[in-house]
């Protein structure tokens, strides 16, 4: 699946004033066909792609479905399959921020009436990015609740990845061959010197957290006590435990040239660059999980030779094809994102209106030099990979083939293996 994406974070900063929208500053409000045919252009089928949850989601029961429903349907009708994001980084003013308890039943119950309006839909990543939204909303005090303690930051990544879990089992109850695409950030964290060693192990358990909870796996133990020290209970980590839903899942993990971390003697850190990769990372990532997986972001900016970014598409792809012969089961690949973005050189904790060159198109919508590399990567391995690969497909039905009678037959099979904690909860009300 080669795969790009529509840059949609909201989250909010200045203590919940101000509203980020990438969707906004990057003008996909404004030329949103034209995205799709800079799409179509590139010879990509897959597109990480999410409606604004902030004004979709306009109270309990109560949803506003213009801009998606003429979004999707654009998208269904030239045949490109949508990677639904539910969730980037930001909830609803009305909601508040990831410290509220009440945030994964809401969730849940938005993700219940988008499945039922768009039952079409495969393929989900219902929160993206769950361990970086509780980092730099809960731990970094960068978005949304802006808080800086572990207890805050155990709050909100409980809450988002319970969000998560239970959003599948709903999507599931109404699609129940659906499946999951994690986006998850892939990270590592070096010790600087012998004295940084305990440091840099405790980061290095830390950073599975999130993907942790959410497939049901068992912590470290070091982490049970911090996740009880720090305020989730006994009951509460079962929950995770008996909510396991990681068949339904591809491990679809991002890697940037930030994602590697110097860690010190006193517990501080600071990006390191590159050391290992994405291959050696992701090899880590895949012996604890055991799922197919995804290179779902990636991304470098265009410098001044305008190869850069060039450079660094060769290098991931290079990464990724590392990762399949060595026989990790490897299903797709993502340049995130499509255009441009504006002010993450900040990570989105200022508006200065930068400009950051990391897209396949600019904001004028003209290819840039790796987006022209990216179609003809596309075009030279498309037909290739297949074949080679020890995953041959994934069962994904195209937006064209979903009501012919193979997919209906597909779901019902599907529907048959579902787990009891999925076929047994009665679906919640949806509203109109």
């Amino acid at each position: 699946m080669f795969a790009t994406g529509i840059e949609n974070s909201i989250p909010t900063i200045n203590q919940g004033r101000t509203r980020i929208d990438q969707m906004e500053v990057c003008g996909h409000y404004r030329h949103w066909k034209l995205d799709f045919d800079c799409v179509e252009e590139l010879g990509i089928q897959f597109l990480r792609y999410g409606p604004p949850l902030h004004q979709t989601y306009a109270g309990p029961g109560r949803y506003d479905w213009e801009f998606a429903d003429l979004a999707l349907e654009e998208l269904k009708r030239r045949d490109i399959t949508p990677i639904l994001d539910l969730c980037h980084f930001g909830v609803p003013d009305w909601i508040g921020n990831f410290q509220n308890p009440d945030f994964p039943q809401l969730f849940a119950l938005y993700a219940a009436a988008f499945a039922e309006r768009y039952p079409w839909i495969q393929l989900y990543t219902p929160v993206n990015e769950m361990f970086i939204c509780a980092v730099f909303s809960a731990k970094y005090g960068w978005w949304n609740e802006q808080l800086t303690s572990d207890a805050s930051f155990v709050t909100a990544l409980k809450h988002i990845v319970k969000a998560n879990v239970m959003a599948m089992i709903e999507i599931l109850k109404r699609r129940p061959d659906a499946i999951f695409i994690q986006s998850e950030s892939s990270e590592y964290f070096h010790a600087d010197s012998p004295a940084a060693i305990g440091a840099a192990e405790h980061y290095n358990q830390w950073r599975f957290l999130s993907l942790d909870l959410n497939y049901g796996r068992r912590v470290d133990s070091d982490m049970y006590e911090y996740l009880l020290d720090n305020g989730m209970s006994r009951e509460e980590y079962r929950w995770f435990l008996d909510h396991r839903l990681k068949q339904h899942c591809i491990l679809g993990n991002d890697y940037y040239i930030t994602n590697e971390h110097r860690v010190f003697e006193n517990g501080e850190s600071t990006a390191s660059g590159e050391v290992f990769g994405y291959a050696e990372i992701t090899r880590q990532y895949y012996d604890r999980f055991g799922l197919p997986v995804m290179h779902t972001e990636t991304n470098m900016k265009e410098g001044p030779t305008g190869q850069e970014a060039v450079q660094w598409l060769w290098k991931e792809w290079a990464n990724v094809l590392r990762i399949r012969n060595i026989g990790i089961p490897t299903v797709g690949f993502t340049w995130y994102s499509l255009t441009d973005q504006v002010d993450w050189d900040t990570a989105l904790r200022e508006q200065n209106g930068n400009v950051n060159p990391l897209g396949l198109y600019d904001l004028d919508r003209n290819i840039r030099a790796v987006g022209t590399a990216y179609k003809k990567l596309i075009a030279d391995w498309r037909q290739l990979l297949p074949a080679s690969s020890l995953c041959l497909s994934v069962p994904v039905v195209s937006p064209s083939q979903a009501d012919r009678g193979h997919a209906r037959d597909q779901r019902e099979e599907a529907k048959k293996h579902l787990r009891g904690f999925v076929t047994e909860q009665s679906n919640p009300e949806v509203g109109g």
